[in-house]
């Protein structure tokens, strides 16, 4: 897995962030039960990519509902 940076996720679409947030949420599922396992984990690099993408689609969302009204 790749980090996403800023610039990459504001290029995608809103559907293809919410993919991906759904495919880096059961990475980070399973990247917690791997850390147990051993010390070699992921869960920090996976939460920032989740944290970048929900940053971006807030201001978004809180357009279509206002347009939606």
């Amino acid at each position: 897995m790749s980090s996403l940076k800023y610039k990459e996720i504001k290029k995608m679409s809103i559907e293809e962030r919410e993919k991906k947030l759904k495919e880096l949420k059961m990475e980070l599922i399973k990247s917690k039960i791997n850390a147990s396992r051993n010390k070699n984990s992921k869960t920090k690099e996976i939460k920032k990519i989740i944290a970048r993408i929900m940053t971006l689609n807030n201001p978004e969302r809180k357009t279509e509902k206002l347009n939606n009204k």
